[in-house]
């Protein structure tokens, strides 16, 4: 028995927690094994698929399921199985290829299980394939093999904002479209989101809401904040974060989870 019991905290990966140095901090290394050794629930959300999150599965003391993919995947690394899973829509292929038809310069990933596909590699693509430590074929979209867990869009930003907009008025009831950062823009299936994964990941483990604490950074990362009893981001989360009401903390190199452990360290006193 701890002070933690029934308590569940769920960082975003990507920055909360895993710095632009490419490690997490010492100080949240240590957080985080407080927290589970006094009982606490802890995991990740993040917008990676498992083969680009499981090389990291390891890297603090994750004790529940990890929620991948945008919250369209669940996923148990300590027994090396998939706990739950939502597809895009088979229909995905074709929207995707007239997407591409009308806009261009759009690049994306399109996710398989563990094998990645992509179109129109550009560097946003490259760059996060290299920070992911991940390799992808490039096939036509047509040879991509189904079904997808998640698509992630690539350009720049005003490409992506008019890409959004493109889906959401054409397609909107077949899928969630939400930006991860500025220049990757998240399509997954019409209710997978980080916040339903967070709240059936809750239920799973008998955890009430009210014991339930989310940080993250991005606009993917608004739903699970909805869904916290103090939603948390870091210092250096995107603006739309910010203006939501999130409670800001130091960034991930300024001890962020370490800082919200210290929190409910005094909340649950």
């Amino acid at each position: 028995m701890g002070k933690f019991d029934g308590v569940l905290l769920v960082s975003d990966f990507d920055d909360p927690l895993y710095g632009a140095d490419l490690r997490v901090p010492p100080v949240n290394v240590e957080a985080i094994e407080y927290f589970t050794g006094q009982g606490g629930t802890f995991t990740v959300a993040t917008g990676r698929a498992h083969p680009t999150f499981a090389p990291h599965a390891r890297i603090v003391n994750i004790n529940a399921p990890v929620i991948l993919s945008n919250g369209s995947a669940l996923y148990d690394f300590r027994e090396d199985r998939m706990v739950y899973e939502t597809f895009l829509p088979d229909r995905a292929r074709e929207d995707l290829q007239q997407v591409a038809q009308d806009i261009p310069e759009i690049g994306f990933e399109a996710y398989n299980h563990d094998d990645i596909y992509v179109y129109q590699p550009n560097r946003v693509t490259f760059n996060h394939l290299k920070r992911a430590g991940m390799e992808a074929a490039e096939v036509p979209i047509e040879e991509m093999p189904l079904p997808w867990s998640k698509v992630i869009l690539q350009q720049d930003y005003e490409t992506l904002l008019h890409t959004q907009r493109y889906l959401l008025e054409r397609w909107g009831e077949h899928y969630e479209v939400i930006f991860s950062n500025r220049v990757l823009l998240e399509l997954t299936r019409k209710g997978s989101s980080k916040g339903g994964m967070v709240q059936y990941l809750a239920r799973r483990l008998g955890i009430d809401a009210q014991h339930t604490y989310c940080v993250g950074d991005n606009q993917n990362d608004i739903p699970m904040l909805a869904v916290s009893a103090i939603p948390f981001a870091p210092a250096n989360c995107a603006p739309e974060v910010k203006q939501w009401g999130a409670r800001i903390l130091g960034a991930c190199e300024e001890s962020c989870v370490a800082q919200i452990v210290d929190i409910l360290d005094h909340i649950y006193a």
